[in-house]
């Protein structure tokens, strides 16, 4: 087979192939250097880290952080059939005061809100009466999630300042709590609650994601490689240069100060496959040698063949995602930077380190009748008349699935809704783990949505007595609604206060009372620092009341918030003593709502920019303008009919399954690249038929082969314990099979209409 190349190309080539020692030699360096950054990557898979740094609700919930820093709070549920008995009551005791002795740890439980009230000593049978009587007496220790009906609550606050601080913190509380755990204790189960614990998983699941996928995605191509070339030195070739890129590639996060998030996984793997494909192609095209040149100059000229559809496939994958950095998701924004800039190192150890490999190992060739092989030549010749035949059938089916997967995303308006969207952040961890399920039984009885209100006084006049009442006011009206489960303010310390004192939690709602409250308060600031967590004593300026419920009952994303606001404003219109404050929600759960609600526009705005450097880079390799829209069909129907999976089988969007547009446009317009360009090279100078036939028989077996390197590699991402990544590789796995039935239907039944209608 003649292979035609660019003469410049072909000489540029063979000075790589005579420089091939020194290439390899250098890409040993570079590999190092990538092993050494990636070990240097840290972890930042915290859920409160999702959004951008410079984004205005990143910084509102900053500047609110540093007026009201917290710990980091978790919860230990200390079940028991009764749990005011004594003999509960005295175990949770004991370990309340050995959490208590722990560093960087405080603890809080009903028993020591008793103790604080003026109680101490044993618990025996009496105390516990009077202890049974104090703590079902007010509604609040139900509130603060430190009683349920068969649970005792300890409240932990970890003043820790990093992950490993973290981590050590919790080792001590689990190696304090293991043998409360016992069988034939007071306690039937102790369940841990809360954003360390979580985090904490988190953080381990992302770093050890690739090294999990990575090797089962390993042995699959190992395998994929030896029967398709039944060659070692080719596998070699391969292998070789894949570790040498994905070294360098993950490498890239140290040198960019990236972090490894709870997508990172995906940007080893996404590298692997696309590399994987290229190098498919090259080799592919290497193995046709020419009877009359010699190998080194076949082997140029394979690589000069191979280098415009290669190279413009490559950059507009990689500038796909850049795009992913207008996303406002920080992991997305990364993620997608990190994989562009593999894959321009992939594009680079493609034309230098893979062909200086194949000279070094001798990788053998194959006359052309072997490498098409008999029977994908008659398919061919069977195939392409079937196409031609039906080619309004395919193009017509494939129509079909496209509308139905739009409507399947973008709903129909009155008929069906939208693709739902995550609104919850627990959904990002394996429902099977002890913590997930614990904090999801907790959710469902005490809520886990929090809403914080700031609240802006002129300065100075956060304790003045009429803005308390309001305050107090304004509590009462929350609490009232059976959705709110819990609300904190500067009047809480009051409330216990005075439960402490009469007996009852409720404050008078008499003007006259509140000078006296006020004044109270300011005693309590400063002898109580848990009071200064909704006050800022510095400025007297800047209050917080912070809400929590069950979020779900409200809606979709930002409804709750949308109450807290609509309920602050009734309030602030009908009391005179509110109408010079600023209020507004800021915090975690806005950060929370923020993330969900931006996952369709970063779908959006990342396709839409990805779609637009594809079509440009068709329209920098193919003039005709009709077959740059035939060769987004594959794709189009890859995603569109991916979506339409999602739909069916309840996926819903999340900061992985976003990805699936640009992850497959990206990827699946590597092939359509190649059979263009083979499909122009045969029809320059035959007819349809032979031009197709020609690209089939060129392009088809290594489309074929890429299309299973994809899926094979997303597959593997099933295994993951993180639900998200394992509904992006079923998702993205499957899209891959769609592209390149689509391929081989679709493609071609629209070629021959636009042919027709050519000739026409």
């Amino acid at each position: 087979m003649t292979v035609p190349a660019s003469p410049a190309l072909v000489q540029f080539f063979l000075r790589v192939l005579s420089a091939r020692g020194f290439i390899a030699g250098a890409f040993l360096l570079l590999a190092a250097a990538g092993l050494y950054g990636a070990a240097q990557v840290p972890n930042d898979p915290a859920i409160a880290r999702l959004i951008v740094a410079d984004d205005p609700a990143a910084r509102a919930a900053r500047a609110f952080e540093r007026l009201f820093p917290e710990g980091e709070h978790a919860l230990l549920m200390l079940e028991t059939a009764d749990p005011l008995s004594p003999a509960a009551l005295r175990a949770a005791d004991e370990l309340e005061r050995k959490l208590a002795q722990l560093p960087h740890i405080e603890a809080l439980s009903v028993v020591t809100l008793y103790r604080h009230a003026g109680s101490s000593g044993q618990i025996a049978a009496d105390a516990a009466l009077r202890i049974r009587k104090f703590a079902t007496g007010t509604a609040m220790f139900r509130r603060a999630g430190l009683l349920g009906e068969h649970y005792l609550g300890i409240a932990l606050e970890l003043r820790v300042h990093s992950p490993a601080e973290r981590d050590k913190a919790l080792a001590a509380i689990e190696a304090v709590t293991k043998p409360f755990e016992a069988a034939g204790g007071p306690f039937t189960a102790v369940r841990r609650v809360g954003a360390p614990w979580l985090n904490a998983w988190l953080e381990a699941k992302a770093s050890t994601a690739s090294t999990r996928v990575m090797p089962l995605f390993g042995i699959f191509l190992i395998a994929l490689i030896v029967v398709v070339y039944r060659s070692w030195r080719a596998l070699a070739a391969i292998v070789l240069t894949l570790a040498a890129v994905v070294a360098m590639a993950v490498g890239l996060a140290d040198l960019f100060g990236w972090p490894n998030t709870i997508v990172s996984a995906l940007v080893p793997l996404t590298v692997l496959v696309t590399t994987t494909a290229t190098l498919v192609y090259i080799h592919t095209r290497y193995l046709e040698r020419q009877d009359d040149l010699p190998l080194r100059e076949h082997h140029a000229n394979a690589l000069a063949n191979k280098f415009l559809p290669c190279t413009a496939s490559m950059f507009a994958t990689a500038i796909g995602f850049a795009a992913l950095a207008v996303s406002d998701i920080r992991p997305i924004r990364q993620m997608g930077l990190w994989t562009a800039g593999g894959l321009v190192v992939a594009w680079v150890a493609s034309f230098t380190l893979f062909p200086a490999l194949q000279s070094l190992l001798r990788a053998p060739t194959r006359a052309e009748r072997a490498s098409v092989g008999r029977l994908f030549s008659n398919f061919v010749d069977l195939w392409i008349p079937f196409t031609a035949r039906y080619r309004w059938p395919l193009v017509g089916a494939a129509i079909f699935v496209m509308l139905c997967g739009a409507a399947a995303l973008f709903g129909v308006p009155g008929e069906l809704a939208p693709l739902a969207l995550q609104t919850d952040s627990l959904a990002y961890v394996n429902p099977n783990v002890a913590v997930a399920r614990d904090t999801r039984e907790f959710e469902r009885t005490n809520g886990l949505s929090v809403a914080e209100l700031w609240l802006q006084t002129p300065a100075g006049e956060a304790l003045q007595p009429e803005f308390l009442r309001a305050v107090e006011t304004l509590t009462r009206h929350l609490e009232r609604d059976p959705r709110i489960t819990a609300v904190d303010g500067p009047t809480s310390a009051l409330r216990w206060a005075n439960y402490f004192e009469t007996g009852s939690d409720q404050l008078p709602s008499n003007a006259q009372a509140w000078p006296k409250l006020a004044a109270d308060l300011e005693q309590i600031l400063l002898t109580e620092p848990g009071a200064r967590d909704y006050v800022d004593v510095a400025s007297l300026a800047n209050v917080r009341v912070s809400i929590r419920g069950r979020g779900a009952l409200f809606g979709g994303a930002g409804a709750m918030r949308a109450f807290v606001e609509g309920v602050w404003r009734q309030q602030q219109m009908q009391d005179a003593a509110l109408r010079d404050v600023r209020g507004r929600v800021a915090g975690q759960g806005v950060l929370d709502d923020q993330i969900t609600l931006r996952l369709i526009p970063s779908l959006i705005q990342s396709f839409a920019l990805t779609a637009t450097v594809i079509f440009f880079a068709f329209l920098f390799v193919f003039r005709s303008p009709a077959a740059r829209m035939m060769a987004m069909i594959p794709s189009l129907f890859a995603i569109l009919g991916a979506f339409l999976l999602m739909r069916l089988t309840g996926i819903v969007l999340n900061i992985a399954t976003i990805l699936i547009g640009s992850t497959v446009l990206g990827s699946t317009e590597n092939d359509q690249i190649h059979f263009f360009y083979h499909y122009q090279e045969g029809r320059s100078s035959g007819s349809t038929t032979a031009a197709l036939r020609h690209a089939l028989l060129v392009a088809g077996r290594p489309i074929a082969f890429a299309t299973l390197i994809n899926a094979g590699g997303f597959v593997a991402l099933t295994f993951s314990d993180m639900p998200p990544l394992r509904q992006f590789g079923v998702v993205s796995a499957s899209a891959f099979v769609l592209a390149l039935l689509a391929d081989f239907t679709a493609l071609l039944g629209a070629l021959w209409i636009l042919s027709r209608a050519s000739k026409k």
